[in-house]
């Protein structure tokens, strides 16, 4: 018989359990995981037993609690607290999304919280983005013209055409939508990915830019574009409620209208 076994580090263990105080009355067991680069030590989940009196109402009070009081060890990013700059993007409860924004109180049982599934790890819940950060470099997403603005002001566009970029500059860059997408995960050495193409969408139908058709020139590509098949998981995690899948099916209606 043939036998199958996991890397060392993709098996992860029970790691530490940190109690509550003994008063606390209100209790929630959060279940984190826990990698450290710098040591031998297999991926583990580390139990931290958390007073919900005396914490904020999102996974990200939780989080930083127990950083400060707990365990000063835990590493993720944050920064803003608002849902505005995508930095605590991690898969809480099985469900990409930022722990910001996310509320306690909708966890039922244990909350357990990892890093965005199918990247490497930096340490803890910090994935390294800097592949799909150099991806969406790639489709130049800033305004493209060879026409100088005017002088006396800015270049202006109506209000129907402003209307055009609502639901794609709203995006934070979190990557929960890129991170939940199966054709992401088996090919995001060459397929763009929900948000890239997405910022890449919002420069396309913007009135003010004059690289649209270069732009969709880049895209026309099996893999770049055509790797989407419209799973939807992009659309359904997003926690800013925007729809990735719609923006890359309109690039390929315009593709298929400029032949």
């Amino acid at each position: 018989m043939v036998e199958f076994t996991l890397p060392k580090n993709s098996k992860v263990g029970k790691g530490k359990t940190h109690k509550a105080p003994a008063e606390a009355d209100r209790v929630k067991t959060f279940r984190v995981y826990r990698w450290d680069p710098d040591t031998d030590e297999t991926p583990r989940l580390d139990h931290y037993e958390v007073d919900l009196d005396k914490c904020g109402p999102m996974v990200l009070d939780a989080l930083i609690k127990i950083k400060n009081e707990v365990d000063p060890t835990l590493t993720f990013r944050r920064s803003c607290r608002e849902g505005i700059c995508g930095s605590c993007a991690m898969n809480i409860d099985g469900v990409n999304t930022l722990a910001c924004l996310h509320p306690i109180e909708d966890i039922k049982g244990d909350a357990k919280v990892h890093p965005l599934p199918h990247m490497e790890v930096v340490k803890d819940l910090v994935p390294d983005l800097t592949h799909v950060f150099a991806q969406y470099a790639s489709v130049e997403p800033w305004l493209r013209s060879d026409t100088p603005p005017p002088s006396n002001g800015e270049r202006l566009q109506s209000r129907e055409d402003r209307a055009k970029l609502d639901g794609l500059w709203e995006c934070v860059l979190c990557f929960c939508c890129s991170t939940s997408c199966p054709s992401y995960w088996w090919n995001q050495d060459r397929y763009l990915g929900p948000a890239v193409l997405m910022g890449a969408y919002r420069w396309i139908v913007d009135s003010r830019d004059e690289a649209a058709g270069e732009r969709l020139d880049e895209l026309e590509d099996p893999f770049r574009l055509y790797r989407c098949h419209t799973i939807m998981n992009c659309t359904k995690t997003c926690p800013k409620g925007l729809n990735p899948a719609k923006a890359i099916g309109e690039i390929k209606k315009l593709l298929v209208a400029r032949r």
